[in-house]
């Protein structure tokens, strides 16, 4: 029986492990999509971002996967780079809460996405905590929408805090808090 036919897909068989984003980045911006709430036109610009992301230095992703072989779930980040278009757009918020030292010796979580149906179910913390754990920087910084979400309830549940709110990127129509946390996580 499948998900839409009323019955919640079974997490235990879910793996996560390392992938090659770059050649499952159209099946991992499926599942941003979903989960997201992307347009065709939004996937079509962030594929060119992910790709551009993984060529830098330090770039990792996980994937989550189900019995079928079907990604259901993906995080991916790196080392952060204050050259990076992202921490030129959060620096001056960090900066004027007095947090923008964040933004050194810390890894970035670019990425975390799982589907809908997947939700709820520990893959998101598994692939954050999993990939956190490989990290050789003290401390993780990411961006996510200002609002009281499932996510943000799991990133504070793993120590991030806020370090800068009502961070507005371009042409983004809500505005993002910027999280950061000491390494390891917590579980």
């Amino acid at each position: 029986m499948t998900p839409s036919a009323g019955r919640a897909p079974d997490a235990r068989d879910v793996v996560i492990t390392p992938i090659d984003l770059a050649t499952k980045v159209d099946e991992a911006l499926d599942v941003q999509a979903q989960a997201f709430g992307l347009t065709a036109d939004e996937v079509g610009v962030r594929r060119h971002i992910v790709l551009r992301h993984l060529a830098g230095p330090g770039a990792r992703a996980l994937g989550a996967t189900n019995g079928d072989g079907r990604l259901v779930g993906f995080v991916y980040g790196m080392p952060n780079d204050r050259a990076q278009w992202w921490s030129g757009v959060v620096e001056p918020y960090l900066r004027r809460a007095g947090h923008e030292s964040w933004l050194d010796d810390s890894f970035t979580i670019t990425e975390l996405h799982v589907l809908p149906d997947y939700q709820h179910r520990g893959i998101g913390r598994a692939l954050i905590t999993s990939l956190t754990d490989s990290a050789a920087e003290p401390r993780s910084i990411l961006s996510a929408i200002d609002t009281e979400s499932p996510a943000r309830a799991l990133y504070r549940k793993l120590g991030y805090a806020d370090l800068a709110r009502r961070v507005m990127f371009p042409s983004a129509p809500s505005p993002y808090a910027v999280m950061g946390a000491p390494l390891p996580l917590r579980r």
